[in-house]
């Protein structure tokens, strides 16, 4: 793939996804220092829990978010370097991608725990979905056909 103004533009939507990744990634500690959504919806689905025990679940929760985070940051990484150098697997590699992210954002946003309430706060579910949007426009940009001149 030459460098085409498709291929800017796909480049720019997975550079937007990485930096999406990257806040969805550093929310949840803002909000643990900040608005704590996330402690105070554990506590609404677990009203006996002990702060202590609410405090380890956020932990827990941050951890899981962190390493996805991680994860996404890396897969966002590899697939603008195949792109860039026009590895002929950089289309489906991609693709890939984009659905195991949207997999994992979806499960994050709709899994529901043993109190029957969703696992995470909606707030940060639709903070984490964020980066899908720039995978599914890179997507589609990369499956595109050319126009014929």
């Amino acid at each position: 793939m030459t460098k085409t103004r498709r291929e800017r533009l796909v480049i720019g939507a997975m550079f937007t996804g990485l930096g999406l990744t990257v806040i969805a990634t550093i929310v949840p500690y803002v909000d643990r220092a900040t608005t704590h959504l996330l402690a105070d919806h554990i506590r609404a689905g677990y009203p006996t829990y002990a702060p202590t025990r609410i405090d380890s679940a956020v932990t827990t929760y941050l951890v899981l978010l962190s390493v996805i985070g991680a994860l996404g940051v890396l897969a966002w990484l590899w697939t603008i370097w195949a792109v860039r150098a026009g590895k002929r697997w950089a289309r489906p590699a991609a693709t890939v991608m984009f659905v195991l992210g949207a997999s994992v954002g979806l499960t994050m946003l709709l899994a529901k725990d043993t109190s029957g309430d969703t696992g995470l706060p909606p707030t940060l579910g639709w903070v984490g979905m964020a980066p899908c949007l720039a995978g599914l426009l890179a997507v589609a940009l990369l499956w595109k056909r050319q126009r014929m001149v």
